[in-house]
């Protein structure tokens, strides 16, 4: 067995050589010891719920109590991480997807069980615990999640509201499950035209393919048909979203914040005066992208830019085939920047049984990676041998070396980072990969070809997520003061945000006021700025990285290591990035504005 033919039907699982396998038998070696493990929650929830009642009477019982929540957690979670990869390497096997039943089954039971665990342990007063830590030894390793618990404790309710509050949580939901049986389920587009002359159904994910379409008609068609089919369900689409808003302030009252921005930022501990820097910043680089879009009308030679002309590529694809054992040494060499460890292992866990590489009937669409503590990462792909699957396994690699790192190196209570940082440790490694194949090509084309990438993928990742994050804002602001979010009210902000980021340059369409109401990650308010904070955390590290060289790699590899045990901002300014400010992103926008110079004098030499 070797690597799948390059053409014909997707191989099965059976015809794909072990060395393209992940190897899950590193996190249970049969069913049997999954049985096993699965077997000793249930005993150990008994002893944490017996404890139930019992936290303030000494430190060594809060301590215990601690460990047992952690042990349960451990397994639970590693039981439900093994069944879902073994369901991801086959949809279709029933087996599998019993067994990720189970493994879910025991999760809620395991969350369940720990349901009394924070407020119990902040009806003990606060003086009490600061003897108890003096007292434990074994206490004082969870002084930070204390920490974090008193921190909150100003917006935790009594009893009483916190269980009514918990008891609405299904029917708070209910907006977004709305919108997602509405988009997913139930809403069915028109027949359209392809690249071929086809008609086709359009669908949401061949809508992306069209877009990028070379012919303006195909994009033309895709964008008036979409929007189209969303605005005829507009006042739907609004009172579902402005429900969901409402939810949002709801709770953020009722926790007495300030808004529902700031109670969102405040799981992270994270001062709403980035999510403010953020946008201030953008604006301030939006001439950049302005200069940009002009640029793109002249490339494709239109008088006018719409906003379906935004995604078709500037620079012909490049017909590149590279074989996985390629673009593995590739990003191998693209990361040595990051030092004789981690190059170490990341090459050891490449070669052992981390990555799951080729398409195979049944398997799980899309890459990503999930770490398993106490065993290792575990990388999903789809590698079909193009340029953005090279990008894919350096994104991927990413997760799993920040996986790696963290679960090493701290305990199981702080093994794992929050979502504010998930995708620095990935972004860096794409951006180094981007600087090795730039300082490693002097073909013209190919050249062009990676600046147009990592253009839009800046523009895509850190302009236009700003725009939502000020949608976001706007209208939770303007909910909060008592106004309504009406159709006419959605679309005319939406609009008026389009206007100003793509500016005189761009023909901003009357369908674009719809985009909104497509959008699923605004059921999970104030979340896609995180995707903006990100990436220009990433590539600041990466440039200090490059620059710099060893301090600069001691303290990213720190910042790996340090996983869930501080608030990720204190971890990104120990890296050498300070969130708190605006220089990370003004760093990468000036970056852009570096790249778009090169990229045009290629486009007009």
């Amino acid at each position: 067995m070797a690597e799948p033919e390059k053409r014909g039907a997707v191989p099965t699982r059976s015809e794909i050589a072990d060395k393209y396998k992940w190897r899950l038998e590193d996190i249970y070696p049969n069913q049997e010891a999954w049985d096993k493990e699965a077997a000793e929650v249930g005993p150990l929830v008994e002893q944490l719920t017996a404890l139930a009642g019992h936290l303030a009477e000494s430190a060594e019982t809060l301590c215990k109590a601690f460990q047992l929540s952690d042990q349960i957690n451990e397994r639970a979670t590693r039981l439900l991480n093994y069944a879902h990869r073994k369901k991801d390497e086959n949809n279709a096997n029933s087996t599998y997807q019993a067994l990720a039943d189970r493994a879910m089954a025991l999760l809620i039971q395991a969350e369940s069980a720990r349901a009394f665990f924070v407020p119990e342990v902040l009806q003990i007063p606060e003086d009490r615990i600061r003897t108890f830590l003096e007292e434990d030894e074994g206490l004082r390793l969870y002084k930070f999640i204390l920490e974090d618990m008193f921190r909150h404790k100003p917006h935790v309710l009594s009893a009483a509201e916190e269980r009514l509050l918990a008891m609405a949580g299904e029917m708070a939901e209910t907006p977004s499950e709305i919108f997602t049986m509405f988009n997913d389920a139930d809403t069915r587009f028109p027949m359209v035209k392809d690249e071929d002359g086809s008609e086709v159904e359009l669908t949401h994910g061949r809508y992306s393919r069209l877009m990028e379409s070379t012919k303006r008609d195909v994009r033309k068609g895709a964008f008036e048909a979409l929007y189209g089919t969303y605005r005829k369900h507009i006042n739907t689409l609004a009172a579902t979203y402005a429900a969901n808003v409402k939810k949002d302030i709801f709770y953020a009252r009722a926790r007495k914040y300030n808004s529902s921005r700031e109670a969102a930022l405040d799981d992270d501990n994270v001062p709403t005066s980035v999510y403010d820097n953020l946008i201030a910043a953008v604006h301030e680089a939006l001439p950049t992208l302005h200069k940009y879009m002009e640029l793109r009308k002249r490339v494709l030679g239109l008088d006018e830019l719409h906003m379906y002309d935004l995604y078709t590529p500037l620079v012909p694809d490049l017909k590149l085939t590279i074989p996985y054992e390629e673009a593995v040494e590739t990003v191998k060499a693209a990361i040595q920047p990051l030092g004789e460890d981690y190059v170490k292992h990341a090459s050891e866990g490449l070669a052992s049984g981390w990555v799951d590489v080729f398409e195979t009937q049944g398997k799980a669409s899309g890459a990503y990676s999930a770490g398993v503590y106490g065993v290792h990462p575990f990388i999903l792909l789809n590698y079909q041998e193009r340029l953005n699957d090279m990008f894919t396994l350096a994104h991927e690699l990413g997760h799993a070396m920040h996986s790696y790192y963290s679960s090493h190196a701290q305990p199981f209570v702080y093994a794992h980072y929050t979502i504010f940082v998930a995708e620095v440790a990935s972004t860096c490694n794409e951006a180094l990969l981007l600087h090795h194949l730039l300082q490693t090509t002097d073909d013209k084309m190919k050249r062009a070809y990676l600046l147009n990438h990592q253009l839009e993928g800046i523009r895509a990742t850190l302009i236009r997520q700003t725009m939502f994050a000020e949608f976001e804002k706007l209208a939770h602001d303007y909910a909060m003061q008592g106004g309504a979010l009406t159709p006419d009210w959605l679309m005319e902000t939406y609009y008026g945000l389009n206007q100003t980021y793509y500016g005189a340059a761009c023909h901003v369409d009357k369908d674009i006021e719809i985009e909104w109401a497509r959008i699923p990650h605004f059921y999970n308010a104030f979340y896609v700025y995180k995707y903006a904070t990100g990436i220009s955390a990433a590539t600041a590290l990466s440039q200090k990285i490059l620059e710099e060289g060893q301090p600069a790699v001691e303290r990213y590899l720190t910042f790996l290591k340090s996983g869930g045990s501080d608030y990720p901002i204190n971890q990104l300014k120990a890296a050498g990035v300070d969130m708190t400010s605006p220089e990370p992103v003004r760093t990468t926008l000036k970056l852009f504005g570096e790249r778009l110079e090169e990229f045009s004098k290629l486009l007009e030499s």
